[in-house]
């Protein structure tokens, strides 16, 4: 992580010295930087400035309120996934009309209450949805503003249980059923299809498969107009992707707002984003305690007071969050060393080092890239209280989410 720097030995981040936290708070614990955010924002801004499209936050990532306020003042509108989501962005002021509303199984009560907010879109994901949003809409005596979301059917370059856009997936519909809505949609009296939606994946860092995806929604909309049917929006989802590892590389935004300037320039419909990991992924650590240090074999156990409960994505998807000490030590483990948390799991580990710096029971970690997909994935398994989240901005520290209590899981 770029915000991270060793002084004196000593673990910064943002010019604050992470070691000055713990005496106020018991670990673990969520940490943000709010700083970090803001300039993952100006990034993702700069690059898309020719055509300026609406940036929805997707909330699946991140859904802390505070932090939601914040990227509402920087004129983000949301993606959701749930009822809870739709109302959680509206508690964070997020404008209806800033808001669409993505997923395959919207119930009735989901349905009607974003119809009654009136958001920007409904993204329907069936023909079936799509016959309960006209019939619950003829019900109200209102016309509401629909996406349909496409599949592609276009490998992503990424795991495949976070890949969206490949036939076999449950996301979507297929192209030619899309055009038979299309075609009969004089049959769909109270609902107007405004809006073309599609999404690929996430944790994507190959543009080359988003330039697919462009030619293909370039080749939809020529068939709708032979329909003659408009479409005022273009969704393209999310996925771009952060470097996990130190040597992976970043995702090239430059290159990427050039390949949708150019479709934009060409097909003059505005452009939604839904973009949640690169926005937040790298602001945020866990700090945890080293509980034990266990040799086994050919390796030592590092047993943090952190686990799968509370950063679930290793235990999920495999995926490698890199370690760093808060404290840098010139001595080196012999022997591989491996972090794992308390959770009866043989999955909850958090990965395997070489030539580790050395380190002592008592002494603190910080695990990096825990900004998405973390805090929302987490759970009360082993009957473990969800931890604490901290915003640091400007050298300033908030609790902007108490630690549960026991007693409230009993």
């Amino acid at each position: 992580m770029d915000l991270l720097k060793f002084k004196n030995k000593k673990l910064y981040i943002d010019n604050f010295k992470l070691e000055s936290i713990l005496k106020k708070k018991e670990t673990p614990f969520y940490l943000y930087s709010l700083d970090q955010i803001k300039k993952n924002i100006r990034q993702v801004k700069l690059s898309f400035k020719n055509f300026k499209p609406l940036i929805c936050y997707a909330i699946k990532a991140n859904s802390n309120l505070s932090i939601l306020k914040e990227l509402n003042k920087s004129n983000l509108g949301a993606d959701v996934v749930s009822i809870g989501e739709l109302k959680l962005a509206l508690k964070a002021g997020v404008k209806p009309d800033k808001i669409v509303f993505s997923g395959v199984g919207k119930t009735d009560k989901e349905i009607k209450f974003a119809i009654q907010k009136g958001i920007l879109s409904i993204n329907a994901e069936s023909r079936n949805e799509i016959e309960l949003i006209n019939n619950i809409s003829k019900k109200l005596k209102k016309t509401t503003n629909i996406g349909i979301r496409i599949n592609p059917n276009i490998k992503a370059k990424t795991n495949k249980k976070i890949a969206t856009g490949n036939k076999v997936n449950k996301f979507g519909i297929s192209i030619s059923d899309f055009l038979n809505i299309i075609q009969a949609k004089k049959n769909y009296k109270n609902i107007n299809i405004y809006l073309l939606s599609v999404h690929i994946g996430s944790q994507i860092m190959d543009i080359k498969v988003y330039k697919k995806v462009l030619n293909l929604v370039s080749k939809v909309l020529i068939k709708l107009r032979k329909l003659k049917h408009s479409i005022n929006y273009v969704d393209l989802g999310g996925g771009m992707g952060i470097p996990y590892f130190k040597n992976d590389k970043k995702f090239n935004f430059k290159d990427f707002g050039l390949a949708v300037s150019k479709f934009y320039q060409k097909e003059k419909v505005k452009i939604i984003f839904e973009i949640g990991r690169f926005i937040t992924g790298n602001s945020g650590l866990i700090i945890s305690k080293i509980i034990y240090i266990k040799k086994i074999n050919d390796r030592y156990f590092i047993i943090l007071d952190t686990g799968m409960n509370d950063m679930a994505r290793s235990a999920i998807y495999d995926t490698f969050h890199e370690i760093i000490p808060l404290q840098k030590s010139s001595k080196k483990f012999k022997k591989k060393i491996e972090f794992v948390g308390p959770i009866c799991e043989s999955s909850d580990t958090f990965g395997v080092y070489k030539n580790y710096s050395s380190l002592k029971e008592g002494e603190y970690v910080c695990i990096t890239n825990c900004g998405a997909y973390g805090r929302t994935l987490s759970s009360n398994y082993n009957m473990r209280p969800l931890i604490e989240e901290l915003i640091l901005s400007n050298n300033k520290l908030k609790t902007v989410r108490l630690r549960q209590k026991i007693e409230d899981l009993i």
